[in-house]
């Protein structure tokens, strides 16, 4: 799984607690094909994290070239630590009985997320559970911190 390259210890922790949780994580399905905007989903039904890493090195332009440039690197290992995260906050409110997580209102969605916000609406249905995903993929210790709190 080559989507490991790009992880820290808190996403290994993440994948630990997911998987502890009774879901698997897949790499490039067929899923990925749909997009090449989308770098993770959660297929609900069969309990799996599907993360998109070649789409996530497509938008950044990451070849074999330019494996080398630090920039291109941390750019895509941010999208796949990202989407990692934002999947995980999904098993938590499935874990939750499908219910959003309870964490504090403080925390809002930045602005730049709403092209991707309303993308993932398009496909799930469920707004509040999107809004919650793309608000918590940028804190990693929280996203661990509920997935401990709902799902074992």
């Amino acid at each position: 799984m080559e989507f490991l390259d790009y992880l820290d210890r808190t996403e290994v922790e993440i994948i630990r607690i997911v998987e502890k949780s009774g879901y698997k994580i897949e790499e490039n399905t067929p899923l990925c094909l749909l997009s090449n905007d989308y770098v993770g989903f959660l297929e609900k039904r069969r309990k799996v994290i599907v993360l998109c890493t070649k789409n996530a090195k497509r938008r950044e332009g990451y070849t074999l070239i330019k494996k080398r440039d630090k920039d291109i690197f941390e750019r895509t290992a941010l999208h796949i630590k990202k989407a990692l995260r934002h999947e995980a906050v999904h098993v938590a409110q499935e874990c939750n009985n499908g219910n959003i997580l309870k964490i504090e209102k403080k925390f809002l969605m930045n602005a730049s997320k709403m092209k991707a916000l309303n993308g993932s609406i398009k496909i799930s249905g469920e707004e509040e559970k999107e809004r919650q995903a793309y608000i918590l993929e940028d804190k990693p210790k929280l996203v661990e911190k509920e997935l401990k709190k709902y799902c074992l």
